[in-house]
């Protein structure tokens, strides 16, 4: 992209001060082009003509980005900033340097991502052919590549030793090829994404694919909770089965005819009758006096 401005004056210089102040730039800033030389007049009266120049700046993706980032960052309440532009191949880095201007990473960098693109959009939209725009704060970015390059590997072994594949959280494409780039460090596992649009996720598993779950286990929560055995071990080592069979051994208590009576085993394990309940004539309740009960007896 370029932006230009045509000025007159008496001498070319004139005229390339002049085209400068109407750009906004200083002179080691633009390039010129004389498009008239100047011409004096003819015995001081008549004729001549001033100097003609062109001025013109070659403005960069990167500034016209930065430019953009400013008006962006006056509308958050983000006015005092600074950019510092680092020219890559293809692209640059723009770094964002000022107070209090933390809250403009958001939540896993989700804002100066959004930012980003839109800066990209506007950078690629200057010579019309692909430039890539970096922003970073507080070198967030190495910080960001660090901790994604350590739970690609922490993953990598996971699904490995599981045998399971691990799905991550939705990525930008940045972040994505950290992942799969750590995850081939570990021998044994692979990566791949899926998904669509903000969806787009890395999915981690073992090169041979995933192994058969052994029965019992739902997931890997249920082989934490059991201490890495099957849940249904339980009842074979002190659970429920042992209690099972405990009850199973306990003495039975039968209801029957409206007596209750418990079944005893002789030591040749045949069954012996309980006794039966002798019954108590008159009052079902209170105390009964037994010498009373014999002296009437004996008065009838």
């Amino acid at each position: 992209m370029i932006k230009e401005a045509i000025a007159t004056g008496d001498t070319v210089e004139a005229a390339k001060e002049a085209a400068c102040r109407e750009l906004g730039v200083e002179s080691y800033e633009a390039e010129f082009e004389v498009l008239e030389l100047p011409v004096k007049k003819t015995f001081g009266l008549f004729g001549g003509s001033p100097a003609k120049v062109r001025a013109f700046v070659k403005t960069k993706p990167a500034q016209v980005a930065a430019e953009y980032l400013r008006e962006i960052l006056k509308y958050m309440g983000v006015g005092n900033v600074e950019f510092s532009i680092a020219e890559e191949e293809n692209g640059a880095v723009i770094t964002i340097t000022g107070d209090d201007i933390g809250f403009i990473i958001g939540h896993r960098g989700e804002t100066l991502d959004a930012l980003q693109y839109l800066s990209g959009l506007v950078s690629n939209h200057v010579e019309n052919s692909y430039y890539r725009i970096t922003l970073d704060i507080g070198n967030y970015r190495e910080k960001r590549r660090d901790t994604l390059d350590v739970l690609g590997k922490k993953m990598a072994a996971k699904a490995v030793r599981t045998g399971r594949n691990v799905s991550l959280e939705p990525m930008n494409p940045y972040e994505r090829r950290i992942i799969h780039t750590a995850v081939q460090t570990v021998e044994g596992a692979k990566s791949w994404s899926e998904g669509e649009d903000t969806g787009r996720h890395v999915v981690i598993g073992p090169v041979e694919g995933e192994r058969p779950q052994r029965r019992g286990y739902r997931d890997d929560r249920d082989r934490n909770r059991f201490g890495g055995r099957d849940r249904y071990d339980r009842y074979d080592r002190g659970g429920y089965r042992q209690n099972r069979d405990r009850r199973d051994a306990s003495p039975r208590r039968d209801f029957g005819e409206g007596r209750f009576s418990q079944k005893q085993e002789s030591s040749a394990g045949a069954a012996v009758p309980a006794a039966p309940r002798q019954e108590i004539k008159g009052a079902l309740y209170g105390r009964i006096d037994v010498a009373k009960k014999n002296t009437e007896e004996a008065g009838e």
